[in-house]
């Protein structure tokens, strides 16, 4: 049987593993931060029928740029955006892949600050890009002097913040983003992929965009919207960054049928993110909870939790699944992480977590 070792595959990618977590079979799923919540019957009729009118053009290629899709999320970030500054994709990741893309690539240096979204680091080697995995503190903190200090000595052509921070969970302090925009060389990417589920006060990127256009914010819908099916992650910058990318992008990257469902679903987001405080209340009990419990809990603005367990937390994550209940190994030494869902799973995952130290 031929494996990779036979083929003529890259240096840099033997011996790697594709990004991914479990796909198990159990009642209780809280591993990959979905939206635990089914998509309302208004909604999932009001897409079948955009979908539906999309069906017989089927033979035609799609809107390139995505025109409508893009003015509708620029109508929804608000803060003075046109569609010109909007960019969209299958997600995020494919996203932060194109900026990467325009403003990476061989000969230049992307930085993050550790642990983070462990896709940024593949989406650099995909591309190409050198990866500088900058520290974090002790608590999973940063702060603008460790931020800038990290930047001055890499020099990075890309910066990623993420805020709210996966795995970790909590909101950056804008002074951070203020800081790094000031000292970084390059691009300065702001992975926003759970800002609707901030606690209050929490202060977007989107905030500081204009007169800033080497910074980029990205989104996605497969969060708060319940959209992961769906595919589609955008951005907001200066329209110049969105000249950029397009340069990389692949023809027709985003099919009819994708814009026309992300449109429908735009159109009811009042009652796709009405689920949104429901989730940040399981998230707030599972913290209390938790902590009552004795046990280390980053604070959260997203829709999950981590948390520290005793010993080895490979062995905690095999007494969850038996349990039924399926988190998330995210390869810290001691430390799981749980998407916050409906009441019910977070009652299963509480009363798992009753044989966990």
């Amino acid at each position: 049987m031929t494996t990779l070792d036979d083929l003529p595959i890259r240096d840099d990618l033997r011996g790697r593993t594709p990004y991914g977590a479990p796909q198990l079979d159990v009642p209780v799923r809280l591993n990959t931060n979905e939206n635990s919540y089914p998509v309302p019957e208004p909604v999932v009729e009001a897409i079948g029928k955009a979908l539906a009118a999309e069906l017989r053009d089927l033979n035609r290629y799609p809107d390139r740029d995505a025109v409508a899709l893009r003015a509708d999320l620029a109508a929804y970030l608000g803060h003075g955006l046109t569609a010109d500054h909007v960019w969209a994709a299958n997600g995020s990741n494919e996203i932060q892949q194109q900026l990467l893309q325009a403003f990476g690539g061989p000969g230049r240096t992307a930085l993050g600050f550790t642990p983070a979204y462990s896709m940024h680091p593949l989406l650099a080697l995909g591309t190409g890009t050198r990866w500088v995995p900058a520290r974090r503190g002790e608590d999973f903190g940063l702060t603008a002097a460790e931020a800038v200090a990290q930047v001055r000595e890499h020099r990075p052509d890309v910066v990623f913040l993420c805020s709210p921070n996966n795995p970790t969970g909590t909101a950056l302090d804008p002074a951070v983003v203020a800081a790094v925009l000031d000292e970084a060389p390059g691009m300065v990417v702001v992975d926003e992929a759970y800002a609707e589920f901030a606690r209050p006060g929490t202060v977007s990127a989107l905030a500081v965009l204009p007169g800033h256009p080497r910074l980029v914010v990205t989104r996605t819908m497969s969060k708060a919207f319940g959209f992961a099916g769906g595919r589609l992650g955008y951005l907001a910058a200066d329209p110049a960054v969105v000249d950029a990318v397009q340069l990389v992008r692949l023809p027709y990257h985003l099919s009819a049928l994708t814009q026309a469902a992300a449109r429908a679903a735009l159109a009811h987001r009042d009652a796709l993110l009405g689920t949104v405080a429901a989730i940040m209340r399981q998230r707030d009990r599972i913290v209390a909870e938790l902590r009552a419990r004795g046990h280390r809990v980053a604070d959260s603005d997203a829709n999950f939790v981590l948390f520290a367990v005793d010993g080895d937390q490979a062995v905690a994550w095999r007494t969850l699944l038996d349990a039924g209940v399926l988190v998330r190994d995210v390869g810290l030494p001691g430390w799981l992480r749980v998407t916050a869902g409906t009441p019910t799973e977070t009652d299963a995952f509480l009363t798992a977590m009753e044989n966990v130290s």
